[in-house]
Formats: C-alpha cells, structure tokens, sequence
C-alpha cells in the first residue's frame, strides 16, 4: 500500500514538472505581452494592458523603442508561406508517390530519400550563405522569389517524407482493384488513392506551412535587407523590447495551435507508416 503511495505521489511529481515546463513559458508569454512596468523584484507585472498588441496590429501609432506595426510582416509571411505549400506539395505528391508505389529497389529509394533530407544535414548557416552568393549573381537576393525558394527547398524535406509514407500506408490491392474495371493508373489514383490520402496530405501541407512561417536563417541570408517576415522582426524586436517580442511569438504560436487541432483531426496513425515496399 505504501509503495503504490509512493508511486503514484512520483508520478503526479514528473507529471507536474513535465506540464511546468511544457507551459510555463508561454504563460511567461502572455504575461510578457501585455506587461506596461515590470521590474525587479516584483513577481507580477506593476502595470498591464494591451498598448503593444494595439501597437504591433497597427491599431495605435507605435511610440515604444522597437515596437512596429508587424501586419505588413505578418501578411508577407502568410503569402509567402501560402505559395511555398503549393509549389512544395505539386512536387512532393508525386514524386512521393513514386517512392511509395513504383518498383523502386530498396537500396536506390533509401538514397533518394536521404537526399531529400541533405539541406537539414549541413549547419544551416553555411548552406543559406553560399545560396545568397549564388542568388547574388543572378539577382535573387533580397526579393521574395529567393525567400520563397529557399522555404521550397526547406519544406520539400519534410514534405516528400511525410507523403511517401502517407501513400505507402494505403494497400495497393486498392488501386490494383480501380484498375481492373477499367480505370486508369491516373483514374485510379485521382478517385482511390488521393481521397484515402488526404488526411496525411494535409498534414504535410500544414507542416510546410508552419516551416515556411517560422523559418528565420534563410529568410535573413537571403532575404535581407528588403524581405522582412514576421520571424525577421520577432528578431530585431527580441533585442531591444521584450514584451513587443512576446506579442510576435504569440501571433507566431496562432498557427501552430492550428496545426495541432489539424494534426489530431485529420491525422491517423496509419498514414505514418513506413516506406515498405
């Protein structure tokens, strides 16, 4: 009797410390946000409200060090991250689909999908550099069809994973089925596989998304000085205005809260499958 006490009192222990650190900075957050005075050594703030959310959404005219209206960045970002999706999955459902059905040797699928991953495997930063020398001498850099490149080639690592195993998950007995009425390898796949895969299309197409609206380092090598997103400005904010850098990771979390409410509700556990053949 004592020992389960014991254990289950060490459980509710690990489990609060596990919520502690899972919440407690972004309650840090949104204390942060709307802080007008706090100081040393009070634990709450000594005033609050919600003059640097009226600033950063362009409601009232920005009068504190740092503080910018972020709805342009935000736009640009979302726009940005809009085109990335759909350039990223039209090549990405493809050429996942031929991984996960064409009769490709294990050995030779396993080396494509290694390059695919090749742009994270490097530091970042050298990666990011040499593009910009390269966008340089062609005229991409600092213009949003260079900062859009670079979240394609971001984006498609995750993307191509996640819908080969998507497309692996689902039997081929199915498509083999379409094809023996009478349809098409196309038909077969636009009215069979592409329904039952949609929810881990989706996914894929949310994770981009949010690796589009979140990514910083290529966006700085390459977009600057005349590409200025939402990550961009939490950066400059961050150095100079605390609660102003609170507000932007807030609006940074919006889609990620999205993401998760997507995940669990079109997700299923069989669409990350693994790559069999």
């Amino acid at each position: 009797m004592q020992k389960s006490v014991f254990r289950k009192t060490i459980e509710i222990i690990i489990f609060a410390v596990f919520i502690f650190f899972l919440f407690a900075p972004l309650l840090s957050l949104g204390i942060w946000s709307v802080a007008l005075r706090w100081y040393w050594p009070y634990t709450l703030p000594q005033k609050i409200g919600f003059d640097y959310w009226l600033q950063a959404l362009g409601i009232t005219k920005s009068l504190t060090l740092g503080a910018v209206n972020v709805v342009p960045a935000f736009l640009l970002s979302l726009g940005i991250a809009i085109i990335v999706v759909i350039i990223t999955m039209a090549i990405a459902i493809p050429a996942g689909y031929s991984l996960a059905k064409l009769k490709i040797p294990a050995l030779l699928k396993g080396v494509i999908l290694i390059l695919f991953l090749l742009p994270r495997a490097f530091p970042q930063q050298p990666v990011f550099l040499n593009l910009m020398l390269m966008f340089n001498k062609i005229g991409l850099s600092g213009t949003v069809l260079g900062v859009i490149f670079v979240h394609i080639v971001v984006g498609l690592v995750f993307a191509v994973w996640i819908t080969a195993s998507t497309f692996s998950s689902i039997p081929p007995e199915l498509e083999e089925a379409a094809r023996s009425v009478g349809a098409t390898r196309l038909k077969a796949f636009l009215k069979v596989t592409l329904p039952i895969s949609t929810p881990g299309l989706i996914a894929s197409a949310v994770f981009v998304f949010l690796t589009s609206m979140d990514e910083f380092t290529g966006t700085f090598f390459v977009g600057l000085p005349f590409v200025t997103t939402l990550p961009m400005t939490l950066y400059s904010a961050s150095g100079s205005n605390i609660q102003f850098a609170s507000v932007i990771a807030i609006l940074l979390l919006i889609p990620s809260i999205l993401f998760m409410i997507v995940i669990q509700k079109f997700l299923k556990a069989e669409h990350l499958g693994g790559m069999g053949g």
